[in-house]
């Protein structure tokens, strides 16, 4: 399928059959999620794979999404609460590294992104965070229809439940949105042959010449 027509076979699933979704296309959209970009290219958030059956159930609980445990994979996207000068002295020495740089070439870049991230508030920091973390899944939600997977993306749940769960506030990181991964059940999923509804682009779109 081209970009189109792929875009256009995705849905956000309800209903999810008994089908694992093998390793291999799993670890493609890891790996092209951790390709998103990012303000900065700091990445400032975490994925968690949940495999384990009671996490899932418990954190089912409390919500109205049966993919949580229906589904063959489920991601949970975590966001740092705030940005320290000591991560953004990590994230310099580690693109150093990989670029084969001295470090100080980086100097006026990091001294650039401290003025203008640890001037904002630990709130303004994990919003930008989130937002992130949306650009994130977006990424993912296409990698997945490439590599012709469903997906469905759930705000939908219990965040402290969650952050509990997985001991994320001991991380400095908070849960914010999932993404169940998986194959329809076409028989069990109304929205399985429905036809996608979008705005027409002349009205979505406004092109200023």
């Amino acid at each position: 399928m081209d970009l189109i027509d792929t875009l256009n076979w995705r849905y956000a699933v309800k209903k999810y059959d008994e089908q694992k979704v093998p390793k291999k296309k799993i670890d493609q959209i890891l790996k092209a999620i951790s390709l998103t970009a990012t303000s900065a290219g700091l990445q400032p958030y975490r994925l968690f794979v949940i495999n384990n059956e009671q996490v899932r159930w418990q954190l089912a609980r409390d919500s109205f999404n049966a993919q949580i445990t229906e589904a063959s994979h489920l991601i949970a996207f975590a966001a740092f609460e705030t940005i320290t000068k000591e991560q953004i002295t990590e994230f310099i020495a580690f693109m150093a590294k990989e670029r084969g740089l001295p470090e100080t070439t980086l100097d006026s870049y990091k001294s650039s992104l401290e003025q203008h991230i640890l001037a904002r508030t630990d709130h303004e920091n994990f919003i930008w965070s989130s937002q992130q973390a949306y650009i994130a899944l977006g990424t993912g939600m296409i990698a997945a229809a490439n590599a012709e997977v469903d997906a469905t993306p759930m705000e939908g749940f219990n965040p402290e439940k969650l952050d509990r769960l997985l001991n994320l506030r001991e991380k400095g990181l908070k849960s914010v949105l999932l993404l169940a991964l998986g194959y329809r059940d076409a028989e069990k999923d109304f929205l399985a042959n429905q036809k996608k509804v979008r705005l027409p682009l002349k009205e979505l779109v406004t092109h200023i010449d």
